[in-house]
């Protein structure tokens, strides 16, 4: 376990805290190794009812550190970020998500994969794959046209531009907006409610819900890695990220 990922248990519910504030939260292949073993403690432990996904330093997740992605891109079943998503995916105890500061790439996709999520007011998303030369990734192909419309979704998806808290919320990424103050502490406290409720009931009721689309979700986000994985070691990702080191804008028109 890394000291990036911060896991607490209290009352029945466990806290998952990235914490890598100087780089705003942004995660590595490390991260995600220790936040899927979380996961999987999680699942085996009947103490835990539910858990809090949340970040430190006043950010939820910049995204993948695209530095340790280039360096380590996702090929195969066992890819780190594949194992996470497989299990926050598939995670049968309710999961919470305190939202506050950017929520860029996954750290909007994994959104679409908790059972609830409070954001502060003052939130920022974005989905900026195409503008990385990249695609969609965790499903969110699939589940954001599903929450939000295709029009919607494709404007998001499409031009990767950032929206605001109250844009997520009217989209359902997000279930309530609070002050910045005060967010994590009511998904905390959403949590413990969580945690005094019958775990059967929890666990029975989230699988109904979930169980129609498991295995698309499973199918989308190997679909989605696989173009993911190619796309970051193409001319467009490589001219992109130069272009992001080098302190200008892309230029994508070479590209066909």
């Amino acid at each position: 376990m890394t000291d990036e990922i911060l896991v607490e248990r209290a009352d029945g519910v466990m806290a998952i805290t990235l914490n890598r504030p100087n780089k705003k939260n942004a995660i590595t292949s490390v991260m995600y190794a220790a936040m899927t073993e979380a996961l999987e403690d999680a699942r085996d432990d009947a103490a835990v009812r539910a858990i809090v996904i949340r970040g430190a330093g006043g950010a939820f997740s910049a995204g993948n550190d695209l530095e340790d992605f280039v360096k380590s891109p996702p090929m195969g079943d066992d890819a780190p970020v594949l194992r996470f998503l497989r299990s926050i995916s598939t995670a049968p105890k309710p999961v919470v998500a305190s939202v506050a500061g950017v929520a860029v790439g996954i750290g909007t996709t994994l959104l679409l994969h908790c059972d609830l999520v409070y954001a502060a007011d003052s939130a920022t998303f974005s989905l900026p794959f195409t503008q990385l030369g990249l695609c969609p990734e965790a499903a969110s192909s699939m589940l954001l046209p599903r929450l939000a419309g295709y029009q919607l979704a494709a404007e998001k998806l499409l031009l990767g531009e950032a929206f605001d808290a109250r844009e997520a919320h009217r989209m359902g990424i997000v279930n309530r907006l609070l002050p910045a103050g005060e967010v994590d502490a009511f998904a905390l406290a959403q949590a413990a409610k969580l945690a005094t409720l019958p775990a059967s009931s929890l666990r029975v009721t989230k699988r109904l819900m979930k169980q129609a689309g498991d295995q698309e979700v499973a199918q989308r986000i190997k679909e989605e890695v696989v173009h993911f994985g190619k796309m970051l070691l193409a001319p467009e990702a490589r001219e992109a990220m130069t272009a992001f080191l080098q302190k200008r804008k892309p230029d994508f028109r070479q590209f066909d």
